[in-house]
């Protein structure tokens, strides 16, 4: 009996060839069998899992919570877990910095760049220990000598003014220039020197205003100097900076050597002042001719500025 109609016809036959085994129906994707005698189909296991469906929730349902033990691994459920339910990011614990060494009791530890506390001190109460305003006078008797020199020997355009404080050495000692000569601007491009009152000093006066660092090169006729000014160029604009470094290094050894007078004098009272007192007092000097380095250092870049423009 035919019961799968004219499309089943085979399985049957299959069946009964078969001996009453089971016979696969061609072109069936499904991998449909036939049951014992029959011609008919019937479901096997891997098809009926594939019919199997997931229950999709409704709208106003809420899909069913699943544990994390199911869908994770074992590692990543046991991590630790921020307020929302995720895993919190661990980041590696830095390595501990190693302990500061101990500083010794009474002395604040040092840093980088940490200013030194001012030494506020009364000249008066130590007016007899060392005289600490004559001090002062000296160093600022410095600094004004090179803020005359900046202004008067060290400008683009060289004036008349510039040439009067030129040193000639003589065989009665050394004499600013205008002492020996009359100095006059002929030009903005000229300067006269007359040495006629003392002709003798011509040659000397020549040397001195060649190696003033000026960029001069004066010619002579008869009593007469002719100094002619050079143009403004890069290379003249650097050498006058030159120069001007080479001052302030000479200004800042003459500090140093007014701060060495003074430590010297102070050094001579060791044996009636306390040592404390002593320390004090150093401490303020020091001060006061860093203080001087300072404007010196700041004067120089004023001046390095208003010469490269």
């Amino acid at each position: 009996m035919n019961v799968g109609g004219p499309g089943r016809g085979r399985g049957g036959e299959g069946a009964a060839d078969g001996g009453g085994g089971g016979g696969r129906r061609r072109g069936s994707p499904s991998g449909l069998t036939v049951g014992p005698g029959l011609g008919g189909r019937g479901p096997s296991p891997g098809w009926a899992r594939r019919r199997r469906r997931r229950r999709v929730p409704g709208a106003n349902e809420a899909a069913p919570a699943r544990s994390p033990a199911l869908t994770q691994s074992p590692r990543a459920a046991a991590r630790p877990r921020d307020v929302t339910g995720r895993p919190r990011v661990m980041t590696p614990a830095a390595a501990p910095s190693p302990p500061s060494p101990p500083q010794p009791p009474g002395r604040p530890a040092k840093g980088k760049g940490q200013a030194q506390a001012r030494v506020n001190l009364n000249a008066a109460l130590v007016e007899d220990i060392i005289n600490l305003e004559e001090v002062n006078r000296d160093l600022q008797t410095v600094m004004e000598a090179l803020k005359d020199d900046f202004n008067k020997n060290l400008n683009i355009r060289t004036s008349a003014g510039a040439l009067d404080h030129i040193s000639v050495p003589t065989e009665d000692g050394k004499f600013s220039l205008n002492q020996l000569a009359q100095i006059s601007m002929k030009s903005p491009q000229l300067v006269l020197v007359n040495m006629a009152n003392f002709p003798e000093c011509t040659a000397a006066a020549i040397k001195a205003i060649r190696e003033s660092g000026m960029n001069l090169n004066p010619e002579v006729d008869g009593t007469i100097i002719r100094v002619p000014i050079p143009k403004v160029t890069r290379e003249h604009r650097e050498m006058l900076v030159k120069l001007a470094k080479q001052n302030t290094n000479k200004a800042k050894e003459s500090l140093r050597k007014v701060r060495t007078n003074a430590m010297n004098k102070l050094k001579k009272s060791k044996d009636k002042v306390a040592e404390d007192t002593i320390r004090l007092i150093e401490k303020k000097i020091g001060q006061m001719a860093d203080d001087m380095v300072a404007e010196m250092d700041k004067q120089l870049a004023v001046k390095t500025k208003e010469l490269l423009g």
